[in-house]
């Protein structure tokens, strides 16, 4: 009985989702554009940081190879996004990373996967509109931080704000409203904000290169230390000079900071149902807004190094004193209209996709059935808005946010890492009517058609025993039971090994001991790659694969794990906090659904 009861539980917990991607109906208004989608990922992911994040990696970390690290960070992210565009393009439907999971891995990794990205997006919109509303705060004289001090300070450092924001709840609940009354104004405004930072960028890139001086990229560190006016200058902060004054070591450990200026890009992915032609428009949105952010990321970079010496570089307010050290104290305005669009749009990046996943999790019964509502007026997720709104203003009200602040990191790095997992897994399953999920397909002639369905219908036939030889090279040239069972436990022991790789990498340095274990890891990890790489793929067309299968997946798959063993233990401690309220909530939903169901068969019965 009791074996029975928990192979039930288990099958209720790793059972797949049905999603028919083929209908052209959806409960959303389909009014977005592929330009729509660049302009939210750029606005999303070209956030304030690239007004302030490459002074204090340049003057820390990099250097004038700055520009290398945001060179090397997008490279990792485009991994990512690669993953992201193939699953848009299969599964165009609201959801994202949540989504990707149910159709592929199950419901308990869609769960995890859903019940984080809330947490990162509600941390995230909470914190840009406590940063809008003290950048404000800055330009007119801390007027507003001088008054609620006065008036309504708050006592309980290290639970509580030093005092509560206001001004920050207002940005939240108004932008709440725009996202409530439809999605095509919330992207208008987003347009037109993005536009104003990306001019403003073009500015700080063109007037940085003409007032700039190459000679701060062949810096020599005793000619500064031999001058009178170094202004306590030391030979740490200046590092060995030239272009990589602090080596490879340096570029590295700048594009692992670098690699976070990229995320933001995956709200694209929750537009499924709200974009025209999403199996092109997706994809192209989110290559073309990572594209777009990286060369914006170079230039700013490459021009803040060459206005001023790395090592004198500001690390809050890079732009502002490097356009006063050339004479250009004016161009400061323009900086603070651009880092306040960047803000705004970053603000909306993250209030967009959240009620977006909460819907799709509450449509699926993960979440209280009450947030599936949708207005038969505007066609947005209404009560999943209004929900998600006060609960960041509530956030922002009353809370500093800065512990909390790399539990973004845990949500996303993960989200990253099972899409990366299920485009593997689903790249290398058989076409057949039993499974779980129907993809996106082209259209294709019924002979074609017919063709597929016969060569589908032969390699589900039982195969012969698992040898070598099959696994290495198979008999098909279609994905079989078979051959997707191999890639399905591969990809599960990848998983668990690129844990411990990350694991041993952090926490080992380079340790002997801790060397050669990584060294075995990769093998291993090599020649389970390579056994993944011999099997048949999937030939379904659709319009965007990842190239290079199985490398970029599993590339990406070691990035994001490698990010995550980074954060501190604290941020772990309170991820396993967040996780067990969210295990105790899924536990009280299936109880509810298990008892509504006995209740429904037992009157059905009478």
């Amino acid at each position: 009985m009791i074996v029975a009861t928990l192979k039930n539980i288990g099958k209720q917990l790793l059972r797949v989702k049905v999603v028919d991607c083929n209908a052209e109906e959806s409960r959303l208004s389909r009014c977005l554009n592929t330009f729509d989608l660049v302009a939210l990922g750029v606005g999303s992911t070209l956030g304030a940081g690239v007004y302030v994040l490459a002074g204090a990696v340049a003057r820390d970390s990099s250097g004038p190879a700055i520009v290398l690290s945001f060179l090397i960070a997008a490279l990792a992210s485009v991994l990512a996004g690669l993953c992201y565009a193939e699953f848009g393009a299969r599964v165009p439907k609201t959801g994202s990373a949540y989504l990707y999971s149910y159709v592929t891995v199950g419901e308990l990794w869609a769960f995890i996967t859903g019940w984080n990205l809330i947490l990162s997006y509600v941390i995230g919109t909470s914190s840009v509109a406590r940063a809008w509303s003290a950048t404000f705060d800055k330009l007119i004289g801390h007027h507003i931080e001088e008054f609620f001090r006065q008036h309504m300070s708050m006592n309980h450092p290290g639970v509580l704000a030093e005092y509560p924001d206001m001004f920050a709840v207002f940005i939240i609940l108004g932008l709440t409203g725009l996202l409530a009354f439809g999605v095509k104004e919330s992207a208008l405004v987003n347009k037109v904000f993005t536009c104003v930072n990306v001019l403003v960028l073009l500015f700080v890139i063109i007037s940085g290169l003409v007032k700039g001086d190459l000679k701060n990229w062949k810096i020599n560190p005793e000619e500064i230390l031999n001058g009178t006016n170094h202004n306590f200058t030391t030979e740490k902060n200046l590092g060995q000079g030239g272009f990589m004054p602090f080596g490879l070591q340096g570029v590295l450990s700048g594009a692992a900071t670098c690699f976070y200026a990229f995320v933001g890009f995956d709200c694209i992915a929750t537009t499924g149902e709200e974009v025209k032609n999403p199996q092109r428009a997706i994809p192209i949105g989110i290559v073309a807004s990572l594209l777009i952010c990286f060369v914006a990321y170079f230039g700013v970079s490459a021009a803040l190094t060459v206005m001023m010496p790395y090592y004198m570089l500001d690390k809050n307010s890079p732009l502002p004193v490097a356009f006063k050290y050339v004479g250009w104290e004016g161009a400061t305005y323009a900086v603070a209209i651009g880092s306040l669009c960047a803000l705004s749009t970053s603000l909306l990046g993250s209030m967009f996709p959240m009620p977006r996943v909460i819907w799709a999790m509450a449509e699926d019964g993960l979440l209280f059935k009450c947030l599936a509502k949708i207005s038969p007026r505007t066609k947005t997720p209404l009560t999943a808005t209004v929900a998600s709104g006060v609960v960041a203003a509530v956030m922002a009200f009353l809370f500093d946010l800065k512990d909390l602040v790399d539990l973004m990191s845990i949500g996303t790095l993960l989200a990253y890492t099972l899409v990366a997992a299920c485009v593997l897994v689903l790249r290398y399953q058989p076409e057949q009517p039993s499974l779980a999920y129907e993809m996106a397909s082209t259209q294709e002639d019924e002979a074609d058609g017919a063709e597929s369905v016969m060569e589908s219908t032969t390699n589900m036939l039982p195969s012969d025993g698992l040898t070598l030889k099959n696994l290495l090279s198979p008999p098909n040239h279609e994905p079989s039971r078979q051959s997707g069972s191999v890639v399905n436990i591969c990809t599960s022991l990848l998983g668990v090994l690129v844990c411990i790789f990350g694991i041993v990498a952090v926490q080992g340095g380079v340790a002997h001991w801790s060397l050669a274990l990584l060294c075995t890891i990769f093998i291993i990890c090599f020649i389970i790659t390579f056994i993944v790489w011999r099997q048949p793929q999937s030939k379904a067309k659709v319009s965007f694969k990842v190239p290079l299968l199985p490398i970029v997946p599993v590339a990406s798959m070691f990035i994001n794990v490698y990010l995550m063993m980074q954060l501190d233990k604290g941020t772990w401690i309170r991820f396993a906090i967040w996780m067990a309220i969210g295990n105790t909530l899924h536990h009280f939903l299936h109880q509810t659904e298990w008892a509504l169901e006995v209740t429904l068969v037992l009157s059905l019965q009478v």
